[in-house]
């Protein structure tokens, strides 16, 4: 899958794939996923969400400053639902459930995960074992931290394979990847999917082609 392919588009919004190992913003004078898309397709982008550089999948972005507004309120108030896969190498502590608590942050930009419940990350998740070893990961957020679900995993003592940050295996990139979004567009609910595009990645169960039935 090319860079900026398109997955769905209409005249308010574009969801685009992106790739991991760019960020979606520009930095040190390097443009960014977003400013690199707005050249290409000619037109003006507001990201209404974020995802990390490491992190591949689904990229919403408002064609007007309208749109942009009305998206980010959704996902401000997580009026948005969203799906995540990942993989690990490692055996996790419990296969399917809840991981919650604070987020506090530890050395040098990274996170932890407390016990504690003043504000916490909620993730759920469930997962499959995957060939030919090893664990695919079904994440469905419900609040949105920073680098919640990288951190959630490795609270699992199943840190994402590649994620050489949280204590991940060395993998060709870190196997994070933004799977499904649903959220309402001019009074209908709309749900976007993404297969992960990039080699690496066991193949899907088949009830996960539904994350919403799957996780709800």
């Amino acid at each position: 899958m090319s860079p900026f392919s398109c997955l769905q588009e209409t005249p308010h919004w574009i969801a685009l794939y992106k790739p991991a190992g760019i960020g979606i913003h520009s930095e040190d004078g390097e443009p960014g996923f977003v400013a690199q898309a707005a050249e290409q397709l000619g037109a003006g982008l507001w990201p209404v969400h974020r995802l990390d550089k490491v992190t591949s999948g689904i990229l919403l972005l408002a064609k007007d400053k309208t749109t942009a507004a009305e998206l980010s309120r959704q996902f401000a108030e997580r009026k948005v639902q969203k799906w995540y896969l990942a993989r690990s190498a490692r055996k996790p502590s419990k296969k399917q459930g809840w991981i919650k608590g604070d987020m506090l942050k530890a050395r040098n930009g990274s996170w932890k995960l407390a016990r504690s419940l003043e504000n916490p990350a909620i993730t759920r998740f469930i997962s499959e074992a995957a060939a030919p070893s090893g664990r695919l990961y079904l994440l469905k957020p419900l609040t949105g931290k920073t680098h919640q679900l990288r951190v959630a995993m490795k609270s699992l003592g199943a840190p994402i394979d590649g994620d050489t940050r949280y204590g991940g295996d060395v993998a060709e990139r870190t196997f994070l990847h933004a799977y499904a979004l649903s959220f309402e567009d001019q009074g209908q609910m709309t749900e976007l999917l993404c297969p992960p595009a990039d080699e690496g990645w066991p193949a899907l169960p088949d009830a996960w082609q539904a994350p919403a039935w799957v996780l709800g």
